[in-house]
């Protein structure tokens, strides 16, 4: 796959939104290849930096000014909205990365719950793959020179949404370490 011309083509009147989803997408691949070789976790290593170049690739649909993102859609839909791309470029593996990685990943349950304006689904990562990209994801922000976040804001940060989100998030941190 070549997903540099994927995002050149979706992002081809899109430059700094462009600047933004590579700069961010380039970190979490990176973090999550990383941690692979670093726990000597086998996984597809073509897929994973694949996947996490795209996880974000639905946010130039979305209504996010500070992203440079002008779209109509609220930025919780970036994930559905990423799968609907890539399920249209024949990507369905790639497309389940971009919905399962929101948050720690959301139930069907939580969904309702908060009234969130998605489909009313399972979205929760599945793979080693889907969740090493989810996890690494969450120490880099879109925002503020990207530079990596430390776990206790991590876990601050997810714990916003609920228990069961930073119960899923720890098990990550159980299964992927967080010294790097």
């Amino acid at each position: 796959m070549d997903y540099m011309a994927l995002i050149d083509r979706i992002y081809a009147d899109h430059a700094k939104a462009r600047g933004v989803l590579l700069g961010h997408s380039r970190k979490v691949a990176d973090l999550a290849l990383a941690i692979a070789d670093l726990r000597g976790i086998g996984v597809d290593r073509a897929f994973v930096e694949e996947a996490a170049m795209l996880h974000d690739v639905g946010m130039v649909l979305c209504d996010a000014p500070p992203l440079h993102c002008r779209g109509a859609e609220p930025y919780i839909r970036h994930g559905v909205l990423g799968r609907g791309l890539l399920e249209a470029e024949g990507c369905p593996a790639h497309a389940l990365v971009c919905e399962r990685h929101v948050g720690a990943g959301l139930t069907q349950e939580e969904i309702t719950r908060a009234g969130l304006p998605l489909p009313v689904r399972a979205m929760l990562p599945v793979s080693t793959e889907e969740r090493l990209i989810a996890y690494a994801d969450k120490f880099f922000s879109k925002g503020n020179g990207g530079g990596i976040i430390g776990l206790e804001r991590v876990r601050a940060q997810i714990g916003r949404y609920g228990t069961a989100q930073l119960a899923r998030f720890d098990e990550w941190v159980e299964e992927f370490g967080a010294d790097f």
